[in-house]
């Protein structure tokens, strides 16, 4: 938790990915992630869909509560109660799914009312785009919510550190464990590497061993746009 006012300069996720969308043809984008009790769950699914379009079906989407660090609920008069933002993520995921489905939909819920709504139209992608839940290691809540989808985003308590592969290896038995789909599922592990190809590849092996599927390189929010480019145009680390 920040102890003095912090003041970032942020650009709106989703037109940003819709930039990103236009100017790539193979690269899989998507948010990690949209704290979706901040939005209304049918914006998302709209707006997700919109860029399933512009990408010719290369989203993912990354979901979770969020949290207050920042006053992104406090700021605005929202209470930042933990167990109703659980509530609203998963009413809010059966809704996206439900209306990407392009037939008419209702839903009641405790936090979300839908009667007879029919969107159109459906993502490119079949029979839906894939989402991942991301959520703080080692609470257990998170990983069951994920094992109900398509991928876990497991971040570490501890910004500064990165999941070891005995970390990996027990949220991959986790997941299996409560899993109740034979469809692959992707574990997405996040944290910072170099253009030493050799020094990576010996960091990244045991974690891909472990079960992760993905990895993605972490940016903190101070990092400049320059690091940022500089890190892309030296490409992803292979093992």
């Amino acid at each position: 938790l920040w102890t003095e006012p912090r003041h970032f300069e942020v650009a709106d996720p989703y037109v940003t990915l819709a930039a990103c969308a236009v100017a790539t043809s193979r690269v899989l984008i998507g948010p990690a992630v949209t704290p979706l009790p901040r939005r209304r769950p049918w914006q998302v699914a709209r707006q997700v869909a919109t860029l399933d379009h512009l990408s010719g079906g290369r989203v993912i989407l990354g979901v979770g509560i969020g949290g207050d660090w920042f006053g992104d609920y406090s700021g605005f008069g929202e209470p930042d109660d933990r167990v109703a933002h659980g509530e609203m993520l998963d009413e809010a995921l059966d809704i996206i799914t439900g209306l990407w489905t392009g037939e008419p939909f209702s839903y009641e819920g405790k936090h979300y009312t839908i009667r007879d709504v029919t969107f159109l139209p459906r993502p490119v992608q079949q029979p839906r785009v894939p989402i991942w839940v991301a959520g703080t290691w080692p609470n257990k809540k998170p990983l069951r919510r994920a094992a109900r989808w398509d991928g876990v985003l497991p971040l570490p308590r501890d910004d500064f550190n990165e999941l070891s592969p005995d970390e990996v290896r027990e949220i991959a038995a986790y997941i299996a464990e409560h899993r109740t789909s034979a469809e692959p599922f992707d574990i997405a592990i996040a944290g910072r590497t170099t253009a030493d190809l050799e020094k990576e590849r010996g960091h990244l092996t045991p974690i891909a061993e472990a079960g992760a599927t993905w990895w993605y390189e972490h940016f903190g929010i101070e990092d400049s746009v320059e690091a940022v480019s500089q890190r892309i145009a030296q490409g992803p680390p292979r093992i």
